[in-house]
């Protein structure tokens, strides 16, 4: 995990903050640091990056947000002493210079005011310390990092816009729509300013925005002609820019949930032996395994790497960890194939073609590969009830770490019976929610080690209960109607979220489209060596079905990239 990151699944108050790697408990004294040794070795290095200066500029009032200020401000200080085109400069709310820059939350922090609009409306944590430190090293050379397609559409901008992005630290896919705005930020200074904005840190700005999800985006025409964009979720760098130039939500296609464009249009084209789809456990196994083959391959992600495990707050069943936070875990992972093949984020999948070569449609790119790997995983099962889909991202949400601390002071309610229903109550527990289980059965299905720490935890279960509707008003979800399935009676119970763990159904939608054979419950059909029924293409990981756990997906990884080793080697339909 980066050095910046950290473990918020026991976080209760922020003046507990200095007590992991993002706010180390470092000395106070002017002579002393506040980052650690390890930490600023690690800093250093990356500051052999820098090619120019950098101004970071903290703004911070004694009044409010004390601990994050702070922090804040001994984080600076030390980043400015270990470099010396880091210059800190510190202002408080009251002075000249916050009327003149805008600044009226504390604390806030801004890169190179004088040439860019970019800045953080509290203390970047977690995830987002990551986002910061790779912002500054782009600020320090003037270079966006965007795809030469989103360059020339923003190139055409005309008219002024204002991006706002609502993130919480311990989101995974808070930073790469964070990444996006601030890109477009440099790319564009005299038209994009950009903002990220800690809804825990900031609480009255999320709740005047109603952010009850995130990453929540907003898009504005500071003019006022326009009407302001909403979005939920994590966007691929096209996508954002589309919309941030259109102002108009750009329609998704099945294949891929990317901007409907032609499939590498314009575009390069890339020889590979292997191309793996998805970033999770396995497809980042089936990457690296298929390079110690001597296979050259590319990993393909449409969102963040980690898949479902890098939302899960802590592991405990994964060998050699005792207990590891699903997001460290795959860094870790990722780190290692990262050393083997380019696993590149925020490339969704527009169309394969099955020809004398394998053509795998990413955006302005087009692989040609002689064998495909599947290991797109799978989505979150909604329960297809009334408000569900209106109260989305407003207090409905399928993801805790993301979104449960926005809620760590409310009554909240988690539906299912399995591993993920446990975890999910148990790190919603941990932050301080009131939280209720609704079970339609009258045993849980999980392991017994997470219902015994749901009962320590004192978590309230309800047992043999669907939930048949979702309750809101314009500030989100009021409350649930439940049904009770043995005497049909129902009642309404008072909660400000809830959060569906019901089981997941595969993501097949590539699978569908180039004719992979399906069973009965909508997983592709592989055999042994996880080959399916079309020569040179192959599954692995959640999307086969069967036992679907981290241990099991990197070795269904392997297994995919040894097949596809030992067939491009002997062709075994030719025989």
């Amino acid at each position: 995990m980066s050095p910046f990151s950290r473990d918020t699944s026991k976080e209760t108050a922020p003046a507990e903050m200095p007590g992991d790697a993002a706010a180390p408990t470092a000395a106070t004294g002017s002579g002393e640091w506040f980052l650690p040794e390890d930490t600023r070795r690690d800093v250093a290095r990356l500051f052999e990056k820098l090619t120019g200066p950098v101004v970071l500029e903290v703004y911070v009032s004694p009044d409010h947000n004390v601990p994050y200020n702070d922090y804040l401000a001994k984080f600076v200080r030390d980043l400015a002493r270990l470099d010396a085109r880091i210059e800190a400069r510190f202002s408080d709310l009251s002075d000249e210079t916050a009327k003149k820059r805008d600044v009226t939350f504390s604390p806030t922090l801004l890169l190179s005011p004088d040439a860019y609009a970019i800045r953080y409306l509290g203390a970047p944590l977690g995830e987002e310390v990551r986002t910061f430190m790779e912002i500054l090293l782009r600020v320090s050379a003037g270079q966006s990092g965007l795809a030469e397609a989103a360059k020339k559409r923003l190139a055409a901008l005309k008219d002024p816009r204002r991006v706002t992005v609502f993130v919480n630290p311990a989101c995974p896919y808070c930073p790469g729509q964070v990444l996006n705005a601030f890109r477009c930020a440099i790319e564009r200074p005299g038209l994009v300013a950009a903002t990220c904005i800690d809804a825990a840190q900031h609480t009255q700005a999320a709740t005047a925005h109603g952010v009850g999800s995130v990453p929540h985006t907003i898009i504005e025409d500071p003019d006022g002609s326009l009407a302001p964009l909403s979005i939920l979720g994590l966007e691929s760098e096209e996508r954002f820019v589309d919309e941030l130039t259109s102002m108009r939500v750009t329609p998704a296609t099945a294949a891929g949930d990317e901007p409907g464009h032609a499939p590498g249009a314009a575009g390069k084209v890339e020889e590979v032996d292997v191309v793996v789809v998805g970033g999770g456990p396995a497809g980042l196994t089936a990457g690296m395994y298929a390079a110690r083959g001597g296979l050259s391959a590319v990993v393909l992600e449409k969102s963040v790497v980690g898949g479902q495990v890098a939302v899960t707050p802590q592991v405990e069943n994964y060998p050699g960890f005792a207990t590891v936070p699903g997001a460290r875990l795959m860094e870790m992972v990722a780190a290692q194939t990262r050393q083997y093949v380019p696993v590149v984020e925020g490339a969704g999948v527009d169309e394969v073609k099955i020809g004398r070569r394998i053509e795998v449609a990413s955006g302005e790119t087009t692989y040609l590969c002689r064998a495909l790997i599947l290991a797109t995983g799978a989505t979150w099962r909604k329960l297809g009830i009334p408000g569900e889909d209106r109260y989305f991202g407003r207090g409905v949400s399928a993801c805790a770490a993301c979104d449960g601390y926005l809620y760590k002071d409310a009554a909240v309610a988690v539906v299912g019976g399995g591993n993920t229903a446990l975890t999910e109550a148990l790190h919603l527990a941990r932050l301080g929610a009131s939280v209720t289980v609704l079970h339609r059965r009258d045993a849980f299905r999980a392991e017994k080690h997470l219902v015994d720490a749901l009962t320590r935890e004192g978590v309230d279960v309800v047992w043999n209960t669907v939930v048949e509707e979702v309750v809101g008003d314009e500030t989100g979800v009021t409350a649930v109607r439940i049904k009770s399935v043995t005497d049909g009676s129902t009642r309404r119970m008072p909660v400000k979220a809830l959060f569906v763990a019901a089981g997941y159904i595969p993501v097949t939608g590539l699978a569908q489209d180039i004719g992979l054979a399906l069973d009965e419950s909508g997983y592709i059909k592989v055999d042994r060596g996880l080959r399916t029924n079309i020569p040179r293409v192959y599954a692995c990981g959640d999307v086969t079905g069967g036992v679907r756990q981290i241990v099991t997906a990197v070795g269904q990884g392997a297994t995919a990239a040894l097949s596809a080793f030992e067939d491009i080697s002997h062709p075994y339909w030719r025989k």
